[in-house]
């Protein structure tokens, strides 16, 4: 995204993806409707929608003890009262074919960056690696958009801190049947959690376990952990026999950090190489393109100029920071109020009595869909059309 924004700008942008095509199984899936607004201020909302997608505007808690709590986008003041369900293979190859049409874009596939080329205290590249070797590539300024592991935030040495979310989580799909309802749909038993997001035609499950507990899973075996679905999840007792073997269980390991400084000379992180996100309401993907708009609107014209100062990226981590320290902050109180003590629970599950009264309560039940649809602040594109 942030390259596709500085290109539309002129500026001439190379993206290094490592990896020759974007199949991969993602998770993040979700488009939600500050994105789906950026879309739209570029133009793009209408082609995007035309792609294979399903829309769901209503959030679903319920309880093994037959109580049941529901949260609605449909009242939020937007365009696009929904979050949009597109694999996110299909949304990086539709806006890598969109960034195409600019003369300023340019992608290299099966190329990883490696490491940064500094001088002096100053990115002044990238090294990359492909089939012929490695490779040196000069560049104004640097943007590590390489994710949560990312090997340029390492290189810079940049200072970071660490929370400790009480959970990691088993991913795997069952089938879904038409007549179900279209809602990300939230699941809770005793000691048991799961998170059933709409994919159409299949159900991906997130099952949560206490941080650490994946060996101890899967060492009770492959039946048990079907029985442990079904008894958090009942609607699905029919289809967890569809959960075949281990390997059809993937797990995603739980972190949660922030860098403290998001820059250096020549180098800037963003998304999660700058801030990786707890997968709490599925807010991480609008996040980082959050950041890559702001990232877009502040530094266009002074690399368009030729020169970018550490002033202009501090710049991009002052208009971010705020938000993102705020969403983290949420997530780790709904994970300390909420997760883990359902999680370490041995009695029949209860929904929370305030979650029931925000529910509930007309004035109050629109935040925290308002904050997983728009985050604390939405950014808009600030930058020109001149690519």
């Amino acid at each position: 995204m942030v390259a596709y924004l500085l290109a539309r700008a002129g500026v001439s942008v190379l993206v290094l993806e490592k990896h020759g095509d974007f199949l991969r199984d993602f998770r993040g899936d979700t488009i939600h409707p500050s994105t789906l607004e950026i879309l739209d201020e570029l133009g793009l909302a209408d082609r995007f929608l035309a792609l294979p997608h399903s829309k769901v505007s209503t959030i679903e808690l319920r309880s093994t003890s037959e109580q049941s709590v529901a949260l609605s986008l449909s009242r939020l003041p937007t365009k696009f009262p929904y979050i949009a369900f597109v694999p996110q293979w299909d949304f990086l190859e539709f806006l890598t074919a969109e960034a195409e049409r600019l003369p300023a874009f340019h992608l290299k596939r099966n190329a990883e960056a490696v490491d940064l080329i500094q001088s002096g205290g100053t990115v002044t590249g990238v090294r990359y690696a492909d089939q012929s070797g490695a490779h040196d590539v000069t560049a104004a300024l640097v943007i590590g958009a390489d994710g949560r592991t990312s090997r340029t935030r390492e290189a810079a040495a940049l200072p970071r801190v660490e929370s400790s979310p009480p959970m990691d989580v088993f991913w795997f799909r069952v089938s879904r049947r038409r007549d179900e309802p279209e809602a990300v749909a939230g699941r809770i038993g005793a000691g048991k959690l799961c998170v059933m997001l709409n994919r159409g035609d299949y159900w991906q499950v997130a099952y949560l376990i206490p941080k650490g507990g994946a060996d101890a899973t899967r060492a009770a075996g492959i039946d048990a952990f079907r029985r442990d679905v079904a008894s958090v999840a009942p609607d699905l007792s029919d289809r967890v026999a569809e959960i075949r073997e281990w390997n059809d269980v993937k797990l995603l390991t739980v972190r949660a950090d922030r860098l403290t400084q998001w820059y250096k000379p020549g180098y800037l992180a963003i998304g999660d190489a700058a801030h990786a996100m707890s997968p709490i309401g599925g807010v991480g993907i609008n996040v980082a393109i959050h950041d890559a708009v702001v990232a877009a609107n502040v530094l266009w014209r002074p690399l368009r100029n030729g020169r970018v100062t550490e002033a202009d990226l501090a710049r991009v981590q002052q208009r971010r920071e705020r938000a993102v320290r705020i969403i983290q902050a949420f997530q780790s109180l709904v994970q300390t109020g909420f997760l883990a003590p359902t999680l370490e629970s041995t009695r029949p599950a209860t929904i929370p009595s305030i979650v029931r009264f925000v529910a509930k309560t007309p004035i109050l039940r629109d935040i925290p869909p308002r904050l997983i649809a728009f985050g604390i602040s939405r950014p808009h594109v600030e930058s020109p059309t001149l690519g």
